[in-house]
């Protein structure tokens, strides 16, 4: 097994103001790839670490930031769940990016790879239209959805209005409420407000404690906006065109994921891909699964099908 050497650096974000903060977890040992993570809403990278550590030691240089907004990738607490005045969701995007180009001349020539979770995975998606160049291998898209139109348009209608009449950083229970309020109802007994996020009640007692997570902190009503306008965006069939009909794309998620209407959105979002052209798509639903399946009762289980997928596109892509 690999020892696994682990660093942390900033590089300035698309908003020129922010510095990105980056944890890296590299192996020394000859490389099989690149995996960079992308977390989601109210999280931060190091909270991938196990998972990480468990790619690194099997050969592949792992590397995420937190967003602008989360974990270190502020300049102050008030900046904590808040992306950007304007243009916040194409700034993260645009950080992925970022990051992606900064590794790959780190490590030139080996295969790469993006995995994007619950708002990651949207940010993810987003970059796949707008970068189909990049030159990545694969996609792993975890905890996704797709939403009515008709959901996103309402969404992204409330969040302006209290963001109008409150301001942008503003943070309104109201909101939160109607966003995530309905993801904990299928869940008994209801011991936190996050129930949903795992079977583990550990990991889900180490959310709520954490300060840097959802139950500390409200995202503010502009990314809320910023959000509604990335599903949107990453919904449109002519931007699904846009994608690499070449990339391979891995969808997981858990059964009982209300992100992902309990497998009905991801299967929808699986469709997306394949009706813009892609044929290397696959999907799996864990039995009884919630939302992160990274941090779920069989996580080795997940671990190792992720592991066994990176293997297969690398064969197929290079005839290994």
């Amino acid at each position: 097994m690999a020892f696994v050497n682990e660093n942390e650096f900033t590089f300035k974000s698309s908003d020129l103001l922010t510095d990105i903060h980056v944890h890296e977890w590299i192996p020394d040992c000859d490389l099989n790839g690149v995996v960079q993570i992308s977390h989601g809403v109210n999280e931060y990278v190091e909270r991938y670490s196990d998972f990480a550590r468990y790619l690194a030691s099997k050969g592949f240089v792992v590397v995420g930031n937190d967003h602008l907004g989360h974990g270190q990738s502020v300049f102050s607490p008030d900046e904590l769940g808040f992306f950007a005045y304007n243009n916040g969701w194409e700034k993260v995007v645009m950080d992925i990016e970022k990051l992606r180009k900064i590794t790959a001349e780190k490590h030139p020539d080996i295969p790469y790879f993006i995995l994007g979770h619950s708002m990651g995975s949207f940010l993810l998606r987003t970059h796949l239209i707008e970068y189909p160049d990049s030159g990545i291998y694969g996609a792993i898209i975890s905890g996704t959805g797709q939403q009515p139109k008709a959901m996103i348009a309402a969404g992204r209608l409330l969040s302006e209005a209290v963001m109008h009449r409150e301001g942008k950083k503003h943070r309104s229970k109201l909101v939160n409420d109607t966003a995530f309020g309905s993801y904990n109802k299928k869940f008994e007994p209801k011991r936190t407000y996050f129930d949903w996020l795992s079977r583990d009640e550990n990991v889900v007692d180490n959310y709520v404690d954490d300060p840097f997570c959802g139950a500390k902190i409200l995202p503010t009503v502009s990314l809320f906006r910023d959000m509604m306008g990335g599903l949107s965006f990453i919904q449109n069939k002519e931007n699904l065109q846009k994608m690499n009909t070449e990339l391979y794309a891995f969808f997981m998620s858990g059964s009982m994921d209300p992100v992902g209407d309990y497998g009905v959105g991801v299967i929808k979002s699986y469709s997306s891909f394949r009706e813009a052209g892609l044929k290397n798509v696959s999907y799996k639903l864990y039995p009884e699964g919630r939302h992160e399946m990274l941090n779920e009762i069989n996580k080795s289980e997940v671990y190792n099908d992720i592991l066994n997928w990176l293997f297969y596109v690398i064969q197929e892509k290079d005839g290994f």
